[in-house]
């Protein structure tokens, strides 16, 4: 047990700050950040597995009511995001 904690240390340890990776083997969450903020450091896992974004600028009606159902599902109005939240990088990197 401490073999597998130190291990999973050791990985937080290599990952980059603020760079988000894809996680295709995780059965449930897409992506998974190293979020450092004023010297506090979080994994954070994010994205729901096999569904893509629509896009910075969606092209469809489809895709542009896509995003607006999902930025009124997660608070997107708010001005000022936690750095060290999922709905930061999700906004981030798949919206």
């Amino acid at each position: 047990m401490a073999d597998r904690a130190k291990a999973k240390r050791l990985a937080k340890e290599r990952m980059a700050c603020n760079k988000p990776q894809k996680t295709p083997g995780h059965p449930t969450k897409s992506h998974v950040v190293k979020a450092c903020d004023d010297g506090e450091e979080r994994i954070i896992r994010f994205g729901q597995q096999g569904v893509t974004g629509a896009g910075k600028n969606p092209k469809t009606e489809e895709d542009k009511a896509r995003k607006k159902s999902y930025y009124a599902r997660h608070n997107a109005q708010d001005p000022n995001p936690d750095k060290m939240s999922a709905r930061y990088w999700s906004h981030k990197v798949k919206w």
